[in-house]
């Protein structure tokens, strides 16, 4: 009797420790799951989910080479690499805490005859998508930053993290926050443009440069207006490391390189 006590005193440990362990590990499943929700956009967001075709037209091919999120320390190298190739590119920039020391490099971009272009100051999709006045409050602020480093009346075009499709922006704002605010850019004169082609280079899986040639060579297939989604960021040195092959890939295949403003002024002539 007092052994199959025992017996049964020892199962009913054993039973305890397991529905702990379960416990344990359903709470750890939940906080990981909020916290993810709550602050996935904290970080660099995979932008890749949102992309828009762009009107293929009787136009010669062309090429614009964008580049989200910075300045970043990533910045000088890429403009060194554009110098070098003799090629224009587009820079979608942020004014989040972490890339303020670069800040000045936007007055550089310039000089050297790149587009600057609006992205976010913030880059949290919690705080910009909230309602379309918080995220042109989320602008004034990037535009305000960014005025002693060029002339504000040049600054009109713009991309909407996560691209004008995105979903994610419905959590906090409604399923109607991006129509909305593409209206409104319009209302205002403004610009926006998403992308169709992506290199992927700032996912999860850290792609390296060899990978993201490849992304952008399989989504280019068939295209004659190109427009490439990149990052400037202190993660995407790969990035860095790519775009002389990507340059090098795109003049083999014909295409002419230029800005965004560029290229819907060439759109809109029919040049």
């Amino acid at each position: 009797m007092r052994y199959d006590r025992r017996q049964e005193a020892q199962r009913a440990q054993v039973v305890s420790w397991v529905v702990c362990g379960l416990l344990v590990a359903i709470l750890a499943a939940i906080l990981h799951l909020l916290y993810h929700r709550e602050y996935a956009d904290a970080s660099i967001p995979n932008d890749c989910f949102a992309v828009a075709a762009t009107a293929e037209s009787a136009l010669p091919k062309q090429v614009c080479l964008t580049f989200d999120d910075g300045p970043s320390s990533n910045t000088q190298p890429l403009l060194d690499i554009l110098a070098r190739e003799k090629v224009p590119a587009t820079f979608f920039v942020c004014a989040q805490e972490i890339n303020r020391e670069y800040l000045p490099l936007v007055r550089t971009i310039v000089q050297q005859g790149h587009q600057v272009a609006m992205h976010s100051a913030s880059h949290r999709y919690a705080t910009i998508y909230r309602s379309t006045d918080a995220f042109w409050q989320d602008i004034k602020v990037l535009r305000q930053t960014l005025q002693p480093y060029l002339n504000l009346e040049d600054l009109t075009w713009l991309r909407f993290p996560g691209g004008s499709t995105n979903t994610i922006s419905h959590r906090y704002g409604g399923s109607s926050i991006m129509r909305e605010l593409k209206a409104q850019t319009e209302e205002k004169g403004w610009h926006w443009i998403d992308w169709n082609v992506c290199g992927e280079d700032a996912t999860a899986s850290h792609p390296d440069a060899d990978r993201i040639l490849r992304n952008i060579q399989e989504d280019a297939q068939g295209l004659s207006t190109c427009v490439v989604l990149l990052h400037d960021t202190k993660a995407t040195d790969q990035t860095v490391k790519a775009l002389p092959a990507i340059v090098e890939w795109f003049r083999s295949q014909g295409y002419t390189f230029c800005t965004v403003a560029q290229l819907a002024q060439l759109q809109s002539s029919g040049e």
